[in-house]
């Protein structure tokens, strides 16, 4: 695992190489975790935790940032007192080439099939 910035407030993330094919399925599989990812897809910036309104408690929602974290899927970072996150497409892109987007694809057409009121 590499840090992201010194001090004790820099966040613990997996290398490019480091990254495994499982981990990345295993955190996109929670509809919580989906749902992020495809926000942070849609927006292609950084967005602080605070702006992801999700039906979950606050220890949950950490909890999914942290699981994205750790299998290499998003990048964290303080800025300030916000934690920021972006999805390090160019890194699963490397790895994974075309896997990102049949994802996000698939989740797409799920949420429209199923509505707007599914967890996607």
């Amino acid at each position: 695992m590499t840090t992201t910035a010194t001090g004790s407030r820099a966040l613990p993330h997996p290398a490019r190489e480091e990254i495994r094919l499982e981990a990345v399925l295993h955190a996109l599989s929670d509809p919580m975790r989906l749902r992020i990812v495809r926000e942070l897809a849609r927006d292609e910036d950084e967005l602080s935790c605070s702006h992801f309104d999700l039906p979950v408690t606050k220890s949950t929602t950490t909890h999914h940032f942290r699981v994205l974290r750790e299998a290499g899927v998003i990048r964290q970072v303080y800025r300030g007192t916000a934690k920021m996150n972006g999805l390090r497409r160019d890194d699963l892109d490397a790895l994974f080439p075309g896997l990102l987007d049949v994802l996000l694809d698939a989740a797409a057409g799920q949420a429209r099939r199923l509505g707007a009121g599914g967890d996607l």
